[in-house]
């Protein structure tokens, strides 16, 4: 049996006296698509906050690859490392495409002509070929999603955490971005993938882990 990555144990998030996110076991196996699906309010956002080490939760217990995290400073910045999150909205800055996909690597001191080289075949994988030099900002809202996809596997992280991917992009972009997915999880990197799509768990390989008011679904 495939390893967990995350195990969640009696988790609770609350912001102020409302209970954000109530989960009493949650395992996260690693080098598999786990698909969250849930409505608006459900809590996707901020267990993805947690995965990704940015939301220290108000009690419980987060195992991440057979340690505890304990939220310190130096630890999570090791962490942190490891898992990049993609959030809903694309956050691309002005600039060059080339400047926005090399971004997490020239913060990680990778040398300027290796960027280059994984800037250019990252964005050949999401169908973005030859845009290096284009204005980011001025990209359509399917480009720039495709484009901060490649910017988040171009750090190759261990796991990714996508929220709403496919939310508000073309058909052409959203076939891209489905079948990268698919093929990264393949490739062994660990995905969770928030959706409110109830049929997107039928369309990729995946596990579904459904939310519901900050509580784990298991009735279906």
């Amino acid at each position: 049996m495939t390893p967990a990555i995350y195990e969640l144990t009696a988790l609770q998030v609350r912001f102020g006296s409302r209970v954000a996110l109530d989960i009493d076991t949650l395992m996260i196996r690693a080098g598999c698509l786990h698909v969250l699906i849930g409505p608006n309010g459900s809590g996707k956002s901020t267990l993805l906050a947690v995965l990704a080490f940015l939301r220290k939760p108000d009690c419980g217990r987060v195992v991440f690859g057979g340690s505890s995290v304990n939220w310190s400073g130096k630890e999570l910045g090791r962490l942190r490392k490891k898992v990049t999150l993609l959030h809903q909205d694309s956050y691309l800055f002005s600039g060059t495409v080339m400047a926005n996909v090399g971004f997490g690597l020239r913060m990680r001191g990778v040398d300027q002509e290796e960027t280059r080289r994984s800037v250019k075949h990252f964005l050949g994988l999401v169908g973005m070929a030859g845009f290096e030099e284009r204005d980011a900002t001025a990209l359509s809202g399917g480009e720039a999603r495709r484009v901060a996809l490649a910017r988040a596997l171009a750090c190759r992280p261990e796991v990714l955490l996508l929220d709403e991917p496919l939310t508000h992009v073309d058909q052409e972009s959203s076939t891209i971005v489905e079948n990268l997915i698919a093929s990264q999880s393949r490739a062994g990197t660990t995905i969770v993938m928030a959706s409110h799509d109830e049929h997107v768990e039928h369309r990729l390989p995946s596990s579904a882990i459904r939310l519901y008011q900050g509580c784990i679904d298991r009735q279906k």
